[in-house]
């Protein structure tokens, strides 16, 4: 990749304000109006839906599960530039990933697919349920905050922490309101990572609001002050004492 300070800032920007870093495709680095290729892990009713919301606006997304024959019904009312394939091929095929599969999957993941996932932008849509999930994670999780455990497991990938705040349902509704739009919390360590990031959630229909860092992901996992806030930006800055 070159160097981006010396590239005219517009340059770096795709569709809604992409900023596009290392692992992904320089071609899009010129180009305005260029889409991502987004790998789904976990294509249940979060997955389907975030994924979903891409696709409409113009991504090429390839949804994975255990079991690709099941999302056949998905992918063909999505139309053509929806897939369906095994977790290897979505990663393989994602310029950028998104994981949202029971907490409780993650170490196996990272175990499974962790070299794979080397240098990936992966926004991170998991919650810990101790009822599903295991106590042993999920204090874990409550102790250690959740974006902190996520890399852990995915230690390879770039963890932007994305889309676990609300049901699906919700996200379903309000995706692309009239503005003021719903705010999503974003937390992640890389900046370019979090400007993609950033940029998909615009592109799905919501208003991003940058928390933090990885550490900072406590703010808005379950239970905590930021988890299931139904808020715009302005709203949701405040509510969590960030500047405006």
């Amino acid at each position: 990749m070159p160097h981006h300070d010396s590239i005219n800032r517009r340059h770096l920007l795709i569709g809604s304000g992409v900023l596009l870093g290392a692992g992904l495709s320089p071609a899009y680095t010129l180009t305005q109006s260029a889409k991502i290729r987004i790998g789904v892990i976990g294509s249940g009713h979060i997955g389907g839906t975030i994924g979903g919301l891409w696709v409409k606006d113009g991504h090429q997304v390839l949804f994975s599960s255990r079991h690709p024959e099941e999302l056949k019904d998905l992918v063909t009312g999505l139309g053509e530039l929806a897939k369906a394939g095994t977790v290897d091929e979505a990663i393989a095929f994602g310029d950028v990933l998104f994981i949202a599969v029971p907490y409780g999957a993650l170490p196996q993941i990272g175990q499974d697919y962790g070299g794979k996932l080397e240098g990936k932008v992966t926004l991170d849509a998991c919650n810990a349920v101790a009822a599903r999930d295991g106590a042993p994670i999920a204090d874990e999780v409550e102790k250690e905050g959740i974006g902190v455990v996520s890399q852990k497991y995915l230690s390879g990938a770039r963890i932007v922490r994305a889309f676990n705040t609300m049901n699906y349902k919700i996200f379903a509704n309000e995706a692309n309101r009239p503005a003021p739009k719903l705010a999503v919390p974003i937390a992640g360590d890389d900046v370019q990572a979090v400007q993609v990031a950033a940029g998909l959630v615009r592109d799905a229909g919501f208003d991003p609001v940058v928390v933090g860092k990885l550490a900072d992901a406590r703010r808005f996992q379950r239970g905590a002050p930021g988890y299931g806030q139904q808020v715009t930006a302005a709203e949701l800055r405040q509510k969590l004492s960030l500047a405006p």
